[in-house]
């Protein structure tokens, strides 16, 4: 079993240890992304993400996915956009092998373990819409809160990380 903690001070570490700011806040364990709404720090100048992690049928290929709180998700539209066949969610070894997470604890943060880099990170453009940007330490008990410029500029390259941007149909 993952020791989500553990590594939250891993990630925490990594991100003081390369002066990358962020605002931490603790809580209580937040499962859905309904629960991390209702956190009184996050304001209309925040995305709190909901980040799922697919795969293909295979389980050859894998897909973290950024999307809006309120974006409804499909997998055959993902599917479509990324133009990947049958994706699926991924199973919950994948998360803990991989990310070192556990399912309500999903995040991008999680891809500094992928050291193999096997996992693809895509998000829906609109994540980028405001000014500031929030997820897990790979631990539902806190929250970080970045700068969208921060985040993209500098953390994601930390990772070694190229996100892909991925347009989702939107409703006639």
């Amino acid at each position: 079993m993952t020791d989500l903690l553990s590594t939250r001070r891993e990630v925490l570490s990594l991100l003081d240890d390369n002066g990358i700011p962020y605002e931490l806040y603790e809580h209580e364990r937040a499962f859905t992304i309904d629960d991390c709404l209702r956190m009184p720090f996050l304001g209309p100048d925040v995305t709190m993400c909901k980040n799922i992690l697919l795969c293909n049928r295979q389980k050859t290929r894998f897909y973290l996915m950024l999307l809006k709180p309120h974006t409804p998700f499909r997998t055959a539209v993902v599917s479509k956009a990324l133009g990947v066949s049958r994706l699926s969610f991924a199973p919950e070894d994948a998360l803990e092998g991989r990310l070192h997470l556990t399912s309500g604890s999903v995040s991008p943060l999680g891809l500094w373990f992928d050291k193999a880099q096997e996992i693809t990170l895509c998000y829906e453009p609109g994540v980028r819409d405001t000014p500031r940007i929030a997820f897990h330490p790979c631990d539902n008990a806190a929250t970080v809160i970045f700068t969208q410029q921060v985040f993209w500029e500098k953390v994601l390259p930390l990772l070694g990380v190229t996100p892909v941007e991925v347009a989702l149909e939107t409703a006639p």
